[in-house]
């Protein structure tokens, strides 16, 4: 039982984390089966490629540079509108194991889930941030995002319950966000336009 949901506590950590930044979500699972961080299921061995690795890292460096820059950010997360949550569901599916077609498709469907929801928050959030003047915002967002990617995915790997719960809380903050957001897009189109 314990270990069913630690095994669920790190597909939400890792399916989290990819929809924020996919390739420094599989590098760490790379180089965690790789270098043995941690005592990881059989099926966590499909990342300790070195062509998945040294793919996952190459596409991070790019990445890395990409989310730096106002505008190209929003044009790098709107190309992997696609990609981020389709990873999020493979992650989810390929950590999982051997497991019916029916809990595959659950799981996959969870996965992409959350990756698409921490892809449209961190998509959404930088689209709000480029239209301040200054870049300086843009590179401590995409810092932040950096480091708690990295972080998420350690504590999913050392402490799987520990992120599962910093999963649901973000979450939980999503949606209070996404509330929010849209009583003030209505609150700005019920208001009279003056002449």
């Amino acid at each position: 039982m314990l270990e069913a949901l630690a095994g669920l506590g790190r597909t939400l950590g890792f399916s989290f984390a990819a929809g924020i930044n996919l390739y420094a979500t599989v590098a760490i699972l790379g180089l965690a089966s790789r270098y043995g961080w941690v005592a990881l299921p059989e099926q966590y061995r499909v990342f300790d490629n070195d062509l998945i690795i040294a793919a996952a890292i190459a596409m991070y460096a790019i990445e890395f540079f990409a989310d730096k820059i106002p505008w190209v950010d929003s044009v790098w997360d709107a190309v992997h509108t696609v990609i981020r949550p389709l990873g999020g569901a493979l992650i989810a599916i390929t950590t999982l194991g051997e497991a019916s077609p029916a809990t595959e498709t659950l799981v996959g469907l969870l996965g992409g889930t959350l990756a698409a929801g921490s892809h449209f928050t961190k998509a959404g959030t930088r689209a709000v941030a480029n239209t301040s003047p200054e870049p300086f915002s843009n590179w401590l967002l995409s810092l932040g995002e950096d480091v708690f990617v990295v972080a998420l995915g350690f504590l999913a790997l050392k402490h799987p319950l520990a992120a599962a719960a910093i999963v649901l809380v973000a979450v939980v903050l999503m949606a209070i966000f996404a509330t929010w957001i849209v009583r003030a897009v209505r609150r700005r189109w019920r208001r009279p336009v003056t002449a």
